[in-house]
């Protein structure tokens, strides 16, 4: 399936990763590798304001929350779930292992992954009242819309972002519609800092150059 790409790729990548472009190519194996390499491109390009975006909800929400229950460690008091409190564990135990015991709040906060904070907008095992209505609503002052459509768009966030990071293809989602969520999501929590991110942000650049980096393929969806 990967006959045709150079012989480093297969043994660097592997044949299984590679043969998804390879296929995805429509078995042309020189568009496969700029295919490859152009989703690297891409992946890392939609970092900058991923990152933002991650960096924003978890200060926010935390923010809210620990001005609710008055305590920084606001998870010991609140109404988590088992899953919820088993992330929460997670967490204090690395930084623990890192010699940090007690744990600090600030740091467990910070290892706290962003499906932890977009979890606390959904309405599952009870968050809606628990969470949502009284406290983390007031995390997203620019957002009057219905939960349940902000927890969707975050969480298909959290998704493409797992995907970025354990380096998956990503190529054939509708990308311009990604990035266009992402600075919605970003300007629910802070206008002013999806302005400055959208400043330096090169993704728009990189979507233009995929026509370029594909040309030479047969008719195909790309």
């Amino acid at each position: 399936m990967t006959h045709g790409l150079p012989e480093w790729m297969p043994r660097a990548f592997s044949k299984l990763r590679l043969a998804r472009y390879v296929r995805d190519a429509r078995g042309n194996a020189v568009v496969a590798g700029r295919l490859y390499w152009w989703n690297v491109e891409a992946s890392a390009a939609l970092y900058g304001s991923l990152h933002c975006l991650e960096l924003a909800l978890r200060n926010a929400v935390h923010g809210q929350l620990a001005l609710a229950h008055q305590r920084d460690d606001w998870w010991t008091v609140a109404p988590l779930s088992p899953n919820g409190r088993r992330l929460v564990s997670k967490a204090r135990s690395k930084c623990e292992r890192r010699g940090l015991v007690p744990a600090p709040p600030d740091d467990i906060v910070a290892e706290l992954t962003f499906g932890f904070w977009a979890s606390l907008v959904s309405g599952g095992s009870g968050y809606d009242r628990s969470f949502w209505v009284p406290t983390v609503h007031k995390a997203f002052p620019y957002y009057s819309g219905r939960r349940d459509v902000l927890y969707d768009g975050l969480w298909s966030l959290v998704l493409l972002r797992n995907r970025i990071m354990h380096h998956e293809p990503i190529h054939h989602r509708d990308l311009a519609a990604d990035h266009a969520k992402i600075y919605r999501m970003i300007g629910y929590l802070d206008p002013e800092l999806a302005k400055e991110a959208q400043a330096m942000d090169r993704f728009p650049d990189v979507l233009a150059g995929k026509g370029p980096t594909l040309r030479g393929s047969r008719p195909s969806r790309f």
